[in-house]
């Protein structure tokens, strides 16, 4: 693989947040008086704002729709760099073209992909939720990621009027900036096509913000939001919306049938009845996905290509799949070495307690950093607290969730980003009036961590000018918030491009040394190969490629080979024109 330029060595932004944490930690225990005029100031403007809720949710996602467009030119749009990216690109591709899914292509074996269904239909093998919102920003804009970018910041502003139903004003206010700075400009759910987490976290911020207010009020507006909720998660991450369902399923029986404010048997029929269609609505089309794409309807999407192609589970009571016949070694290397070895170690003694701290880590760091652990040290008093103890039973229920599953990526825990947000702030109040001998000890901490946030979004903004430590793809964490450096995915696009300006269509055949990652593959397409100007396929012996060249005879071949220094793009030759060029 071609190595990223030297300008993405330096200092790790994630190192930078700890230690500025630890200082902050310290001043607000030697200078508990710091700056608290100017702060004081501040939260008085902020606290006016606060109390205007419609405008100050309006103000949160314009925040971060804006602010995002602002930096493009210092952290610009991102590239499709993993198979997840790659393969919700595809099912953007299709919906934006007008079809729910395509044909599988002839001689399909040159294009399989990961995460890339090919049979009995060519789709994505993921829920369409994501694929649908970039296809929209497609049509309308020209750019897929504009669509996600429009639903990030439509998040952030869901997350600040889900907290306004749980918190005060001005502490919903704050918690949907933070969203902005944590979520919405910088993390992998906008700085790259993978995870559907934006989505995801708008669906579960408003179920979540919808059930108090229903409970208080009966409106029918809160319950079609609620269920405008359970439909993302449905056509999105119906696993963790199953999760969320559970306690808010519980919550609303127990209040309907012994609450002190519980409706009448008519009046909720009368409210629920249009919510409960709109979600029967929902899992109807959502079966017709299911057919159209997979042959049947209770076939859900992962289920066909995790059985083609997969070996490791996704529950820890499965047993190991058998390998199936893989036709390309870099295929089969992925799914040995980037999922088997988690399923391994879960199932062994010595391996599942560290592969259970990996998990929570890795949940727990993506959406705090370091920088929002301080508040964390009022566990305790966040276990007694009557405000968000039916949060911390979602979390519960999340939890158990993810325990019977082997793997955990930060988007899913996406439903309950909006309950992640209202603990944390629980903590924060909790902290803020903590007074060690006396002294404003806490209101400090919380004051010297909010700036930090946003003077660390400032340093996220210009971390690439100033040479901060940004991983390129596939070396990206995601755990935490900074995101993915600019150039993962870049050479594939500049090769891309490059054939793009030529005449005519062009054929890729993509040949990968010994050593290529297993999680960078440049064989990815459109939904109709036979429109793509460009298609990518796999270097498959030069007889099975020259039936391939056949079949496309209208299209000018290229070998492409990604692992040289700088990547090889050269005419193809068969070996009858090499002999020939010999001689």
């Amino acid at each position: 693989m071609v190595q990223p330029p030297a300008t993405h060595s330096g200092i790790s932004i994630m190192y930078m947040e700890g230690g500025l944490t630890m200082i902050a930690v310290a001043v607000a225990f030697w200078l508990p008086q710091l700056g608290s005029a100017w702060f004081s100031r501040v939260e008085s403007a902020f606290t006016r704002l606060a109390r205007r809720k419609g405008l100050s949710v309006l103000v949160v996602g314009l925040t971060g729709f804006l602010l995002r467009l602002a930096i493009l030119p210092l952290c610009p749009m991102p590239h499709p760099f993993s198979p997840d990216g790659y393969s919700f690109m595809l099912s953007a591709d299709t919906f934006a073209s007008g079809r729910l899914t395509n044909p599988t292509p002839a001689l399909w074996t040159h294009f399989e992909a990961v995460h890339v269904t090919m049979t009995p239909t060519y789709q994505s093998m993921y829920f369409p939720a994501q694929g649908l919102v970039m296809a929209a920003g497609k049509v309308l804009t020209g750019e897929p990621w504009l669509g996600l970018l429009a639903v990030t910041a439509l998040m952030s502003a869901a997350i600040c009027w889900m907290l306004q139903a749980w918190l005060p004003p001005s502490w919903a206010l704050l918690g949907g900036l933070l969203a902005v700075l944590r979520i919405g400009l910088f993390s992998y759910w906008i700085d790259s096509y993978a995870g559907a987490g934006s989505i995801t976290a708008l669906g579960g911020a408003l179920v979540l913000g919808g059930l108090p207010r229903f409970m208080k009020t009966v409106r029918l507006r809160y319950a079609l939001l609620m269920a405008v909720g359970f439909v993302l998660l449905g056509i999105c991450r119906p696993l963790e919306g199953l999760l969320l369902a559970i306690p808010v399923t519980v919550a609303l029986a127990r209040w309907a049938l012994f609450g002190k404010n519980r409706p009448t048997a008519v009046l909720l029929v009368r409210r629920t009845a249009l919510p409960l269609a709109l979600i029967v609505c929902g899992g109807v089309w959502m079966g017709y996905y299911n057919y159209r794409a997979f042959g049947s309807p209770t076939t859900l999407p992962y289920t066909i290509d995790r059985a083609q192609y997969a070996i490791a589970p996704y529950f820890i009571w499965q047993p190991q799949r058998p390998e199936p016949a893989y036709r390309h070694a870099l295929m089969r290397e992925f799914y040995h070495k980037m999922e088997l070895p988690a399923y391994t170690d879960i199932h062994s003694v010595k391996g599942f307690v560290p592969q259970t701290v990996i998990k929570i880590a890795r949940g727990v760091l993506f959406f705090t950093g370091i920088a929002l652990l301080p508040p964390l040290i009022m566990f305790r008093r966040l276990f007694l607290d009557r405000r968000i103890r039916f949060l911390i039973w979602c979390l519960v229920a999340l939890a158990a969730g993810q325990a019977i599953q082997i793997f955990l990526i930060p988007h899913y825990l996406a439903a309950f980003t909006a309950a992640f947000y209202a603990i944390g702030l629980q903590a924060m109040r909790h902290l803020r009036v903590w007074r060690p001998e006396g002294q404003p000890v806490g209101r400090t901490m919380v004051r010297l961590t909010v700036a930090l946030c946003v003077v660390l979004g400032g340093v996220r903004v210009f971390a690439e000018p100033l040479r901060f430590h940004l991983a390129v793809w596939p070396a990206v964490g995601i755990s935490g918030w900074v995101g993915p450096s600019s150039l993962s995915g870049a050479e594939r696009v500049k090769v891309e491009d490059q054939l793009e300006k030529l005449p005519g269509k062009q054929l890729a055949i993509v040949r990968y040394s010994p050593t290529h990652a297993a999680s960078v593959t440049w064989v990815y397409n459109c939904g109709d190969l036979n429109r793509c100007k460009v298609i990518w396929a796999w270097d498959m012996g030069d007889a099975e490629n020259q039936e391939l060249i056949n079949h496309y005879n209208d299209r000018t071949v290229w070998l492409v080979e990604p692992d040289t220094e700088p990547v090889t793009v050269a005419p193809y030759k068969s070996p009858e024109q090499l002999v020939g060029a010999a001689r």
